[in-house]
């Protein structure tokens, strides 16, 4: 109930009913005022402080379903249990439909009293539930769009954030390859030029989070094919110039095309560094779907593992492939019919069902 002594508005002509209406609901706990006509009640009602109200059906000017209606039109108006003499059921069905809590036909003496203190007391509790309904229905609403707010300012910070890191990243690369471009010992030209794009694998990603609609993940084929132009610019004369890729169209998470990045950007270094020791030759990057799986493979038409390793090698790059494949849960193969090398790898399109690497 809306207090611990709730008032009852009783609207009806019959003065000495209300009398008996008062009296009876006086001894249950309610306070009782009376109103003689439709357009007194609705007048105290519309003054506040009325949380039920017993509205008689046949009184001079307004009649009951009159007041009803004025009574529905007020801003948070009480409950109404509607009040006849008649014995017509049409009446309380109308009275129902009108928006009337609970309907009950009186008698002359007040032996409907009883019935009357159970139906108010029962329209006051569905008020008092639908009230309290509707105020969690409100919460939740308020709720849902500060958590919409929060969530697209949490938005806007991820971008900018993205923006700032892919910025600071890329300019690390571009120092990498300055220092590369102007060191003269070839070991360390090499090593710089390998720290670039490891760098500019971690920065495209960035950027592709910076300019997507979904902060989640990432145009897997968008990204590689962006990754490889960076290569491309970075290469000396003419030894990334036919460097081509195939890719389906993947989404894929942020952190697992870090790693594909990575791999990408070693095996293809790698092939350029041994594959062609003569010159420059065609490397190709091809990723595919295969149901819930991925396939990346890498390939030259080299020389091959017939040559022995350069011995200025530190195996860094092999080691780093190894460490991203583990993060990816991939396997990874030679194809051994493929003249020239061949590195396969497979691996699941989510980390749910990720297995070891070979």
């Amino acid at each position: 109930m809306t207090s611990e002594t709730p008032t009852l508005l009783y609207i009806d002509d019959d003065a000495a009913l209300a009398r008996l209406v008062d009296r009876g609901l006086r001894h249950q706990g309610f306070a009782v005022e009376h109103a003689s006509s439709g357009a007194d009640g609705v007048a105290r009602i519309s003054q506040g402080g009325i949380d039920v109200v017993a509205l008689d059906q046949y009184m001079p000017g307004l009649d009951g379903l009159e007041t009803l209606e004025q009574i529905q039109a007020i801003a948070d108006a009480p409950p109404v249990v509607f009040v006849t003499a008649s014995q017509d059921s049409s009446i309380a069905v109308t009275a129902l439909k009108a928006g009337a809590a609970d309907y009950l036909v009186k008698d002359t003496h007040g032996d409907f009293i009883t019935l009357l203190h159970v139906a108010v007391t029962s329209a006051l509790e569905r008020s008092h539930i639908l009230r309290a309904q509707l105020a969690a229905e409100e919460e939740i609403r308020i709720a849902r769009d500060r958590y919409a707010a929060l969530a697209a300012e949490r938005e806007v910070l991820l971008r900018e954030v993205n923006h700032r890191v892919g910025n600071s990243l890329q300019i690390i690369a571009s120092l990498l390859h300055l220092q590369a471009t102007s060191s003269t010992q070839d070991d360390v030209k090499a090593a710089l030029t390998n720290a670039m794009g490891r760098v500019a694998a971690v920065a495209q990603v960035h950027r592709r989070l910076y300019t997507s609609h979904d902060l989640k993940s990432v145009m897997l084929n968008q990204y590689l094919e962006a990754l490889l132009e960076d290569l491309r610019r970075s290469a000396e004369g003419n030894r990334m110039s036919r460097l081509t890729l195939t890719s389906e169209a993947i989404e894929i998470d942020p952190d697992r095309a870090v790693a594909i990045g990575i791999i990408v950007n070693e095996l293809v270094m790698n092939a350029v560094k041994y594959a062609y020791p003569d010159g420059a030759g065609p490397i190709h990057v091809d990723l595919r779907a295969d149901g819930s799986n991925l396939e990346l493979a890498i390939k030259d038409d080299g020389v091959g593992f017939q040559t022995r390793p350069d011995p200025r090698s530190t195996g860094m790059g092999q080691r780093i492939v190894g460490a991203m494949a583990t993060k990816l849960g991939a396997t990874s193969e030679r194809d051994p019919a493929h003249q020239g090398t061949r590195i396969v790898l497979r691996f699941p399109r989510t980390t749910a069902t990720a297995i070891p690497a070979k």
